[in-house]
Order: structure tokens, then C-alpha cells, then sequence
């Protein structure tokens, strides 16, 4: 059967990655990988890496990112890129050593991801982080269609490396390796306790006594109580990973690139240290960072919102900002410097200073004194989520996007005058499932799964972060969509009008029709016993999930969205085959899928019941003097009785058109009929006077 070869393949794949990772697990690193490579020194230094020398003179390094960061996938589980920087600190060849990420093992072909991992090359280590540009394979390697979060996570190790060993090196210019740097790359956990006694987050605290004395004695302060003003350099990874979280300080180190820095303020005296002004003009007013005669303002620019601290035994704080400094600032994290903070009061404002100073810790090449301190292993970066600048990529496409919804919206919302031509409603639904076809699913890739309620569910019993589904925009604007129409319409919706292979679908079967594919209408009493099918797979995949979500993932392939949507059918012939015979059925049994076989269906199905409204009209003829529309609707959603099934209904508005139509609809012909024959009786009767006159 097609799934246990899939199941099979899965694991000659996996297999087959295991044994091409032996040799890094060995201590080994690819000579071949460097182009040229003659010769490789041993693996050395922090981060670990080897010199490739070509022609006798040093060309450039080798490092693993499993050896050099500990690097994991999102599916938190090991993950090894090897790369290859030149002196010219950019990226000359990459190539996935190791990974076990269930996105990746099923569903990307193997040549597909190594060309992925193999375009990394290229790479300028001195050159900022930008926003990705494309995705879904349209002209860019920084994201892989079907695998955006997977492949987002592998990029990301393999350029921290790569940076990391660059910097370490002397490659990124600027200070020599063995003199006084910042130590971007030792990684470590710490408490919040242990920072602060370190000197790594400094405090300013002053009561109400404390700030009329600084602004004059007797004048009201408009701090009531207690100014409590916290500052750390963010920059060094172990500050920054412990107090603010790995995901957030990845993503404010990436914004900052190779040079800049993150500065973490945070406060919980009842005095704003942000106040307001600054969401208008832009500038921070109450506060300021002040470096000897160097004076930088804190701009919205540099500002990244933060919700809580990460740190263990961390305090409970009413406001945390970081800041992203780039290195054009002029900051130098090495120096001492100062917040000051503007306190305002009935008189004359007053200046309270914060002053701050690196730990030598935290520095490379600092004095004998501070090498006593141990040293902190490296340790696991982490699945790194930038989802700031992949929002920042698709502002377009998530634009698009909306106003597709809007129009969808303003059909749903204006439906009567929709419905009331033939013409027209076929002329709306056919553009907007074409528009979602080719645009929402062949190009933007955004294809909702069963896997996405899965992993929704489970981060809601393991600990929901926003960061997880805000990495795909389209998805998680989708998403936002399905869950305001399932209040109002309920799954059909987005079943019926913003489902890529949905609309697939209904397509093929309209130009089946054209041609004259005969059409064959399942007995209602076998449909009913059918349809419930999708509703046991579903249960069978999120029951299995609870056990082992690689095995779920693994079941969820029994959509066809990755081969025919996301992957547009460049995937291996089992997969080919099973859509062929789905969208086959398809053709003489409209939505033959959805109806029968769909989980993702399924599990909206079960909370649209809650929707609040019933827009779709009825006659109380209908079940009863007339079946008209329970024998045209597409998935048959219309019991005999006449009643709407709203868990199978897919939306598409044909019973509306049905019920509008005076030369279908058995009411409204012979409403038709009676207004036909009161007129003639009228004409007859007028007829004689006209003769008279």
C-alpha cells in the first residue's frame, strides 16, 4: 500500500542520514567541501573548526554546527550543517550533514533540500541581516516551499556558525583576535541572581524620598513611589539567551547583524522609563544611553517589544524593551556607559544615571584576573524563529491575501445580490477558486493542513508562544480567517473558497462537466455512512499525535496538499498516484475528497457547530414538495428533509442560487406563473377599451 512505502522510503531516507553523519560524529569534517581544499588542520578553538590550507598557505575553515553551536531542528532533535568560510568571511559551500525533522523526511525530495542547503553559499558573513525575500522556491534560497520554519532554522544554524567562526578568526575585521572583543559566541544559562551579582544587569532604584531629593527638596514628584530601572548589554549570548529567551535574542541578534549589539531595559517602579511621547515622535524621551561624549537616542527604529523575562528567578516587571544598536550607533559594548533617565516632577525635571559596565567575562582577551572564572560550554542555540522578518518579506503577499479575504467577505456578506444571477455567481466563485488555486496555493504555498491544527493543539497543552505560528504569515492570516468564519458561517468558508485543493477540485469537476463526464450521485443513505470516515481519520491522527508527533505527521500525508498545492506534483510517483486517483474521483463525484476522506475538514467541522448565525435561506417547501437543492449541491450537505448539514457544508452558495432562480425554484415558478397570468388577464381585459378609444 502507498502509505506503508511511504513509511518505508521514510526510513531509507533517515537511515541514509544517519550513516552520511557518521564521519562528523566522528571528529571528522569534509575536506571536499572547501573548494580547492588540499590539506585540514585539527578542529580547534571556540567554536570548533579546521583550517583548510590549499597551495601550502591557509585558505579559509571548516566547521560543523552540531560541533561548533550544538545545533538542533525544530523538531528538537539533532541537526548538523557542515560549512566552508574563506578569508574573505563569506560562505563558500554548505552541505546538511545530519537532521530529523518529520517536514523534511517526508515530503521534500532529498536533491530538492541539498540544493537548498548547498545555496547557502554565497553568503557575505560581514553583511547585515535583511528580510528574506521570497519563498516557496521563487527565486531565492532562504526558504524551502513546504518546510518554511525547518529550513528558516537550518539557514540560520549554518550562518551563526559560520559568523561565529568568522569572528573568532579575525575575518570580520576590526579587532585582532587576540585582543580585547566582545565574546559573542560562548553560550550558556544563567539565573537571574547570578547576573546580577556578576555586574551583568544593573539597577537603579530610587523611592520617593530618593527623587525629590534629585529634583529639589520639597516639590511633588510625578514618580509616586519607586523608580526601579534594570540594564543589561544583551549582546554576549549568555546574558541575552538567559534573559530574554533564545528565540527573541536570536531574532534581535540577527536584526543587529555582525557587529551591532541589543541593549535590554526593563522596569517596574510605577515611573514609565518609555512614557508615550515616543509612539508619536518616534524618540524615547525619558531615556537616553550616554557613552563619554557620545549621546545616542533611543529611537522606535531600534525598539523590539518584549512581553516577560525568560530568566530563571526572574522579577515581575511592568514594562521590558529591547534595543537594537547597529554598529553605525558608534556604541562600543567594551566602554562604560550610562543610561540616563528624565524624571519629571512639578518643577524643574531631574537626570537620574544608570551607570553600567561590561563584566570581563564577557570579553575576549581580558585581563589574567577574569580568566579564573570557568568558562561556559556551548551550548544549543535552539530553534531560531525570525519571524519579524519574514512578516517584514510578505507584507505584499499578506496584502494580496487580505483583500482576497475581503472580497470572499463582501460575497458572503452581499450574497443575496450575488445569487440572484446565475451568471454572476458563477462568475465570482469561478475567479476567486482560480485565484486561490493558482495564487493562494501554487504560488504563495499557503495550503492549511491538519498538521497546523495539530501543532496548534499541542502548543496549547505544552505552552503556546506566538512565535511558532507567527514564522508563516499566510498561514497564520488563514488561520485568523478560519476562526472569525467559524463564528459567523463555520468551516465552509474556508472549505469552500480558500482551500487550494478544494478549489482544485471543483475546477476539474466543472471542466469535466463541460465535457461530458457523466456525473455519478451516491445513494444519500451511502453517503451518510461514508462521510463520517473523515472524522475517524482525523481522531486516529490527533490520537496518535499524543504519542509520537513524527508518526502523526507521518499519517497527516493522507492529504494530497504537499504533492499537488505545496509541492506542485514534483514529488515521487506513489504520491503522484495517490492524488491522481483522488482528483480522478473527483471527476465524476464532485469534492469527492473533501467529502469522504479530509481530516483537515473534519476537525473544523467539529467547532463550527458554535457558529452564531444561519445565513443560508430556506422554503418550508424544500424537503418537502421539492429536492431541487439536495440533488444539485456539490457535497451533498442537504439531508432529503431539506435540512443543511453545516459539518459537511462547504458554502459555495448554489443552493442560494437555487433558491433565487424563478425557473428552477418549484415556489418561485409558480409565483412566476400566477404574476404571468394576472398580467395577460390584464392585457386581455384592456384590449376591448384600446378597441373602443
Amino acid at each position: 500500500m502507498a502509505w506503508r512505502r511511504t513509511i518505508a522510503a521514510a526510513g531509507v531516507a533517515v537511515a541514509a542520514l544517519m550513516a552520511a553523519a557518521l564521519p562528523a560524529a566522528a571528529g571528522e569534517l569534509p575536506l571536499d567541501l572547501f573548494p580547492g581544499g588540499e590539506r585540514l588542520g585539527p578542529i580547534e578553538g571556540t567554536p570548533a573548526a579546521a583550517a583548510v590550507y590549499r597551495g601550502g598557505r591557509l585558505a579559509g575553515y571548516v566547521a560543523s554546527t552540531r560541533a561548533a553551536v550544538g545545533s538542533t531542528g525544530y523538531s528538537g532533535k539533532p541537526l548538523d550543517v557542515a560549512i566552508a568560510i574563506d578569508l574573505d568571511a563569506r560562505i563558500v559551500a554548505a552541505r546538511l550533514i545530519e537532521h530529523s525533522e518529520p517536514i523534511l523526511v517526508i515530503g521534500i525530495p532529498p536533491e530538492r533540500l541539498a540544493a537548498f542547503v548547498a545555496a547557502i553559499a554565497g553568503h557575505d558573513l560581514r553583511a547585515p541581516a535583511v528580510a528574506r525575500r521570497t519563498v516557496g522556491g521563487r527565486g531565492s534560497p532562504d526558504v524551502l516551499a513546504g518546510a518554511t520554519v525547518s529550513s528558516v532554522i537550518i539557514r540560520d544554524a549554518a550562518i551563526r556558525t559560520a559568523r561565529a567562526v568568522a569572528r573568532t578568526r579575525g575575518l570580520l575585521g576590526g579587532t585582532a583576535p587576540a585582543q580585547r572583543q566582545l565574546d559573542r559566541e560562548t553560550l550558556g544559562s544563567a539565573s537571574w541572581e547570578e547576573l546580577r551579582a556578576e555586574g551583568a544587569v544593573a539597577r537603579l532604584e530610587a523611592d520617593q524620598s530618593a527623587a525629590r531629593a534629585a529634583l529639589g527638596g520639597a516639590v511633588a514628584v510625578a514618580a509616586p513611589d519607586v523608580i526601579d530601572l534594570y540594564a543589561a548589554l544583551a549582546t554576549p549570548p549568555r546574558i541575552g539567551e538567559s534573559l530574554v529567551g533564545k528565540r527573541a535574542y536570536a531574532e534581535a541578534a540577527s536584526a543587529a547583524g555582525a557587529d551591532g549589539n541589543v541593549i535590554l531595559l526593563a522596569g517596574r517602579g510605577i515611573y514609565s522609563f518609555k512614557g508615550t511621547q515616543w509612539a508619536r515622535s518616534g524618540v524615547f524621551e525619558r531615556v537616553q544611553l550616554v557613552q563619554g561624549a557620545r549621546t545616542i537616542a533611543l529611537t522606535r527604529e531600534m525598539h523590539r517589544p518584549l512581553e516577560v523575562l525568560a530568566v530563571k528567578d526572574g522579577p515581575a516587571l511592568r514594562e521590558l524593551a529591547l534595543f537594537v544598536l547597529p554598529a553605525s550607533s558608534g556604541y562600543d559594548p567594551l566602554a562604560p556607559w550610562r543610561i540616563d533617565l528624565l524624571v519629571a516632577g512639578a518643577g524643574a525635571p531631574a537626570v537620574l544615571s544608570l551607570p553600567y559596565r561590561l563584566p570581563d567575562r564577557y570579553v575576549r582577551g581580558a585581563p589574567a584576573a577574569s580568566a579564573a572564572q570557568p568558562a561556559e560550554p556551548v551550548g544549543d542555540p535552539g530553534p531560531q524563529l525570525p519571524w519579524r522578518a519574514m512578516w517584514e518579506m510578505r507584507v505584499v503577499d499578506v496584502a494580496i491575501l487580505a483583500a482576497i479575504i475581503a472580497a470572499g467577505g463582501v460575497v458572503l456578506v452581499f450574497q443575496d445580490f450575488v445569487t440572484r444571477s446565475v451568471r454572476r455567481w458563477q462568475a465570482v466563485r469561478t475567479g476567486l477558486l482560480a485565484v486561490t488555486l493558482i495564487w493562494l496555493g501554487w504560488w504563495a504555498g499557503a495550503q492549511l493542513s491538519v498538521v497546523n491544527v495539530l501543532t496548534f493543539v499541542h502548543s496549547l497543552m505544552s505552552g503556546f508562544r506566538w512565535e511558532s505560528f507567527l514564522i508563516e504569515p499566510l498561514i497564520f492570516v488563514l488561520w485568523s480567517m478560519v476562526a472569525v468564519a467559524l463564528l459567523f458561517w463555520g468551516r465552509g468558508v474556508f472549505c469552500g473558497w480558500l482551500c487550494p485543493f478544494g478549489a482544485l477540485q471543483e475546477l476539474l469537476n466543472a471542466a469535466a462537466r463541460s465535457l461530458g463526464v457523466r456525473q455519478f450521485a451516491v445513494p444519500f443513505a451511502l453517503h451518510e455512512r461514508l462521510w463520517p470516515i473523515k472524522y475517524v481519520i482525523a481522531l486516529g491522527i490527533f490520537a496518535v499525535s499524543l504519542h509520537s508527533m513524527e508518526l502523526a505527521v507521518r499519517l497527516a500525508e493522507v492529504e494530497p496538499f504537499k504533492t499537488a498545492i505545496t509541492l506542485r506534483f514534483d514529488r515521487g510517483w506513489p504520491y503522484l498516484l495517490y492524488v491522481a486517483v483522488l482528483l480522478g474521483a473527483g471527476l465524476s463525484v464532485e469534492r469527492f475528497f473533501c467529502r469522504y476522506l479530509c481530516p483537515l475538514g473534519a476537525a473544523l467541522a467539529i467547532p463550527a457547530r458554535l457558529r452564531m448565525f444561519e445565513w443560508l435561506k430556506r422554503k418550508h417547501q424544500c424537503g418537502r414538495e421539492c429536492h431541487i437543492c439536495a440533488a444539485r449541491c456539490t457535497v451533498q450537505a442537504i439531508h432529503p428533509s431539506g435540512q443543511i448539514n453545516p459539518n459537511e457544508c462547504v458554502y459555495c452558495l448554489q443552493c442560494q442560487v437555487l433558491y433565487s432562480d424563478d425557473r428552477v425554484c418549484p415556489p418561485l415558478i409558480a409565483r412566476r406563473k400566477r404574476h404571468e397570468e394576472r398580467a395577460a388577464l390584464l392585457e386581455r381585459l384592456a384590449a376591448p377599451r384600446r378597441s373602443d378609444g
